[in-house]
């Protein structure tokens, strides 16, 4: 499972049973940390999540600003609250491919800024996946 943290929502995406392919679940309205975590964990419970990754928002240079600096305090309290190994993973341009793909895909730009959220939750999870996998079963030269 990946979470996308914003000020306002939380973009959720899950992966299949394979650990291969990545889609956007939904997107949760941010409330209390309390009533995030206790949201956080029945979603993990209800898709049996291994693993959350978190996207971590860095600058384009790769040093942690005051938006990564939230999401990386945020992610250490959730860690504390879940039954499952947390991880950041680096977000940077997860939202403008999460805008991409939604317009190749042939959806309008929309108000539910929640759709948006939940695409980029599954880009930053398949780029975590891909990464993996590579690792796991490196390509020959």
């Amino acid at each position: 499972m990946a979470l996308d943290v914003g000020e306002k929502r939380i973009g959720v995406a899950v992966s299949d049973e394979t650990g291969t392919l990545a889609r956007p679940l939904m997107a949760i309205k941010r409330a209390s940390k309390r009533e995030d975590f206790q949201r956080i964990v029945q979603l993990v419970q209800e898709e049996r999540a291994g693993r959350v990754v978190v996207g971590y928002p860095r600058s384009l240079g790769g040093t942690e600003g005051p938006q990564a600096r939230r999401v990386r305090r945020y992610t250490e309290a959730l860690a504390e609250a879940l039954p499952v190994p947390v991880e950041m993973w680096d977000e940077r341009y997860t939202t403008v491919e999460a805008t991409e793909r939604l317009r190749d895909a042939g959806r309008r730009r929309s108000r539910d800024r929640g759709q948006l959220d939940a695409a980029a939750a599954a880009v930053i999870l398949q780029d975590y996946l891909d990464a993996h996998r590579t690792l796991a079963y490196p390509e020959s030269c």
